[in-house]
C-alpha cells in the first residue's frame, strides 16, 4: 500500500522520479558483457510493472515485464564535452512503470574514444537502494525477481472479484486508519500554521510552461581525504555527508532567516534482506548551522544521532495510514504533496549510499574508469521549480574500486543556481571550504 500510495501521490501532481547511474570507459565496452546485464535485469526485480486495478478502489499489484527496450546505442560519438548533455537527455526518455519499459539503457561513444553508459529507471518499481542491489545482481547474474503473474493474466470479471474479496478484507484496516487519520488531522492542525492555500497546487504539468532539467554536476573525492577530514573535524564520513550537503544549502539559499540553520533531511534505509517494497526509506530531518560545519562537526553529529534515535522509536504513521491508499482521490492526492512542498522548513535532501562496493562498476565485466548515480525528475517546469522555491539533493556513494566518494548535487535557486556552470562553481568552492579537493564535472 505504500508503495501504491507512492506511485499514486506522484501520477496525480504530475511528478514523474527517476534514477540514473552512469558509467564511463576510457576506451571501448564490452559489448557482450553488457548485453547479458541488460538481458539479466529483466530477469530480476527491476523486470517488472504496476498493474492497477479494475476496481477505482482496488489494490495495485505488481505483474511481470514481457519485454524491455534494446539497447540504444547512438549512432555516431560525441565530443567529450557533451558527456553531461547526453546523460541528461537520456535521464529526461520516457519510463513507463505501468506500460513498460520500466528502465532504459544507452551508449555513447565519445570522440577522444571513451564510452559512456547509463541506465534509467522508474523511482515506482525501485528506490536507490533497491535498484543498486538490483545493478549489482544482473552485474553478477544472480539476480532472480519473485514469480509475478503476467500483465492481464486475470479476466476482468476473474480482478474484480478477487480485488473486491481482498478489499472486504481490508475494512478492518481501513477503519482503524480511518481512526488514525482523524487524530494525525487534529494534531496537523494544531502544529502546523501552514494554510491549505498557501501555495496553488505544484502540479508540474502546465500549458505553455518550459521544460527544465534540474542542473546537476558530480564531484569525485579519495576515499582517504573524506575520511580524514571528517575525522579531524570531530564527525564520521556519514555526518560530514549532511555537513556538505548544509553547506551546499546555503550556498543555493535554503538558510532559514530566524535562526541560520538548514534543515537536512537524510534518507534512511530500511530495506532488508529479500526486501521487495519499492520504497523502503524513512526520514530524518536535522538542523545544521553552515557557519561551524567547516571547522567542527561535534554538534551535527550529535543531533544526528539524536534524530536517527527518533526515527527508530516513533510510531510508523505511513503504515497506520496506508490502508486508505486505494480510497484516497485525486484532488487529495494533489493536496498532500501540496502540502509537502509548502514545507515551511524546505528541507535539502541528503541521500548516502554508503559503500557500494567493486562489483557495481564493472557493468560490462570490466572495471570502469569513473561513475555517478542520482535521482532526478523528468519533465520538470521552471515555473513548478519557482513555485517551491527550488530544490536541492545531493547523493552520495563510496566506490572502493575507484578510491573514490562520489558526490552528485542537483539543484536549482530562483534567481541564483539555474545553470550547471554556477552548480559546478559552487560545488567545488564548498569542496574548498571544507579544505578538499577533487574533480567536479
Amino acid at each position: 500500500m505504500l508503495d501504491q500510495g507512492f506511485y499514486a501521490g506522484h501520477r496525480a501532481a504530475g511528478q514523474k522520479e527517476v534514477m540514473q547511474v552512469a558509467w564511463v570507459y576510457e576506451h571501448p565496452v564490452n559489448f557482450d558483457g553488457l548485453a547479458q546485464l541488460h538481458q539479466n535485469l529483466n530477469r530480476g526485480i527491476l523486470g517488472r510493472l504496476i498493474e492497477r486495478s479494475p476496481l477505482p478502489f482496488g489494490p495495485y499489484r505488481w505483474v511481470a515485464a514481457q519485454w524491455s527496450a534494446d539497447i540504444d546505442i547512438a549512432e555516431s560519438p560525441r565530443p567529450r564535452s557533451e558527456l553531461n548533455d547526453w546523460l541528461d537527455e537520456r535521464s529526461q526518455l520516457p519510463v513507463d512503470p505501468e506500460a513498460g519499459p520500466g528502465w532504459h539503457m544507452g551508449v555513447l561513444p565519445l570522440s577522444d574514444g571513451s564510452t559512456a553508459v547509463t541506465l534509467v529507471m522508474s523511482h515506482y518499481v525501485m528506490d536507490g537502494i533497491g535498484a543498486a542491489v538490483a545493478v549489482v545482481e544482473a552485474i553478477l547474474g544472480v539476480g532472480t525477481r519473485p514469480d509475478y503473474p503476467a500483465p492481464r493474466s486475470r479476466s476482468r470479471l476473474g480482478a474484480l472479484v478477487e480485488d473486491a474479496g481482498q478489499t472486504a478484507r481490508d475494512i478492518p484496516d481501513v477503519a482503524r486508519a480511518i481512526v488514525a487519520a482523524a487524530k494525525e488531522a487534529r494534531r496537523r492542525r494544531r502544529e502546523d500554521s501552514r494554510s491549505a492555500t498557501t501555495r496553488p497546487a505544484a502540479v508540474i504539468e502546465a500549458a505553455g510552461d518550459e521544460h527544465v532539467v534540474l542542473p546537476g554536476v558530480t564531484a569525485w573525492v579519495k576515499i582517504s581525504d573524506w575520511d580524514a577530514r571528517a575525522k579531524a573535524l570531530g564527525g564520521t564520513t556519514n555526518v560530514l555527508t549532511a555537513a556538505f550537503t548544509a553547506k551546499l544549502g546555503d550556498g543555493t539559499g535554503f538558510r532559514h532567516d530566524s535562526d541560520g540553520t538548514v534543515c537536512v533531511q537524510t534518507i534512511v534505509n530500511d530495506r532488508t534482506f529479500g526486501d521487495t517494497r519499492a520504497i523502503a526509506v524513512s526520514f530524518a530531518r536535522i538542523r545544521v548551522d553552515p557557519a561551524v560545519v567547516t571547522t567542527d562537526l561535534r554538534g551535527v553529529r550529535a543531533d544526528i544521532k539524536q534524530a536517527l534515535t527518533a526515527v527508530k522509536e516513533a510510531p510508523d504513521e505511513a503504515a497506520a495510514l496506508a490502508p486508505l491508499t486505494p480510497f484516497t482521490p485525486k484532488k487529495a492526492w494533489q493536496q498532500m504533496v501540496n502540502w509537502a512542498l509548502d514545507d515551511p522548513d524546505h528541507p535539502v535532501v541528503c541521500s548516502n549510499f554508503g559503500d557500494v562496493g567493486s562489483d557495481i562498476t564493472r557493468p560490462d565485466g570490466t572495471q570502469c574508469s569513473y561513475g555517478y548515480a542520482r535521482g532526478t525528475r523528468q519533465h520538470a517546469t521552471r515555473q513548478w521549480l519557482e513555485r517551491i522555491g527550488g530544490q536541492l539533493q545531493v547523493q552520495f556513494l563510496t566506490a572502493p574500486a575507484l578510491d573514490k566518494v562520489c558526490i552528485h548535487v542537483l539543484a536549482y535557486q530562483p534567481g541564483g543556481v539555474t545553470t550547471r556552470e554556477a552548480l559546478r562553481e559552487l560545488v567545488a568552492r564548498t569542496l574548498a571550504e571544507f579544505e578538499l579537493t577533487g574533480d567536479v564535472e
